[in-house]
């Protein structure tokens, strides 16, 4: 049996609290399971802590009250209970099998068989399970193999794991983006190819969860490569221009050193479409901060080139802000390929926005009258204020009122 060194999400007083109040209801009856397992034997950071159990989620509860660590039902019709132990929160779910399934949610019955657990996951490098002591469970017979290869492939068959839940389409993308190393395994790409339509019934929310994600693999490309070929890209975003210029951005974050920015790669698919880029973003229901961020990077026209100076620089940043130019230099800069943008981009990262020296109680203590003179006023001086890039003083715009 395979054994998992020490970790210290799997040692820390508030796990083994969890763990010890389980195992003493029912002895070896919690383990560790997916994520955590995957990610410590992958050697990536592990960062949510799930654990899977033998008891009901009746008995969860009871045991978790018992002990004093906090409970609270945020999954109990698929069994998961979130218990917190030190401030730390840990995902308890039941076995289960699936009962029924529609392709978006699941009807599930309980049960202390970890074979049949494991059958109902996605892929075979999910269905790991660790008890405390570290040793290694592998169910399926091939996760540990997939672990070695960093090879991503459904449990069992593909076409009825995706049927179970056609957003695992999207996940099987994304796991190949995160820690594949091979080509996509071929049963799991020719399923996906297949039954991509079922993508329509998943919730949008769902969808740009899993795109973010994606998106946000160091090396996403290969991945990418496959989902066009397979026609999911096309399937979820008809708009797109393809992956030449997202090819060319993360070739530009993996030259430059750039921390991977799932926004602006999106972006990349409908650069200068402003129209896909308000339609996409209003059908993926992303966050206002997010929908405001895409749209105005694409919709701002102020124009970017590599000998722009830095008094250009300023202006559009003061107009426009600078996220959305950080965005836009970024495309520019992964598209044009030959100038050298990082001057203009450690400008744009250090400037911060002036504040206007005058005001409207300024200009009222001139003498002039309240009304939209004011308005008028105001905009001509800010506009000389801009053009001497941010130099004139609160007396200096004061005199060119007279």
């Amino acid at each position: 049996m395979s054994r998992l060194d020490p970790q210290p999400w799997m040692t820390s007083s508030a796990a083994r609290r969890v763990m010890d109040a389980l195992n003493d209801a029912r002895p070896d009856c919690a383990r560790f399971v997916g994520g955590c397992v995957r990610n410590a034997l992958l050697g990536e950071p592990v960062a949510d802590i799930d654990i899977a159990t033998q008891l009901v989620p009746e008995l969860v509860q009871k045991v978790m009250i018992a002990a004093k660590i906090a409970v609270h039902p945020t999954g109990i019709d698929h069994g998961t209970l979130t218990v917190v132990a030190d401030h730390q929160p840990f995902e308890v779910t039941s076995l289960r099998q699936d009962v029924e399934t529609d392709g978006r949610r699941a009807v599930v019955a309980f049960t202390d068989d970890w074979a049949l657990d494991a059958q109902r996951r996605d892929f075979r490098m999910n269905a790991l399970y660790a008890n405390t002591s570290g040793d290694i469970f592998d169910p399926t017979g091939g996760g540990l193999d997939d672990i070695a290869n960093r090879r991503i492939v459904f449990v069992g068959d593909p076409e009825t794991r995706i049927r179970e839940d056609y957003l695992r389409i999207l996940r099987f993308f994304r796991f190949q983006a995160w820690y594949g190393r091979t080509v996509p395994d071929e049963a799991g790409l020719a399923a996906c190819a297949k039954l991509r339509a079922g993508l329509a019934d998943i919730s949008a929310e769902r969808i740009w969860m899993e795109t973010r994600k994606l998106l946000a693999a160091p090396q996403p490309l290969s991945s990418l490569d496959a989902m066009e070929a397979a026609g999911v890209i096309d399937q979820l975003f008809s708009e797109s221009k393809g992956l030449k210029l997202l090819r060319k951005l993360v070739g530009l974050d993996m030259r430059e050193g750039f921390a991977p920015d799932p926004m602006v790669r999106f972006l990349a698919l409908f650069w200068k479409d402003a129209a896909a880029v308000h339609d996409v973003a209003n059908r993926l229901k992303m966050s206002n901060d997010e929908r405001y961020r895409l749209n105005w990077a694409v919709q701002h026209d102020a124009p970017l080139w590599g000998g722009i100076t830095e008094q250009e620089v300023r202006t559009a940043l003061y107009h426009a802000g600078q996220q959305t130019i950080r965005d836009r230099l970024m495309l520019e800069w992964a598209g044009d390929g030959t100038a050298d943008w990082s001057e203009v981009l450690t400008l744009v990262d250090a400037w911060q926005r002036p504040t206007m020296p005058v005001s409207g109680a300024d200009l009222l203590k001139q003498g002039l009258a309240e009304g939209p003179a004011i308005g008028d006023s105001l905009r001509k001086l800010e506009t000389a204020w801009i053009e001497s890039d941010f130099t004139l003083s609160h007396d200096e715009l004061l005199a060119l009122l007279k």
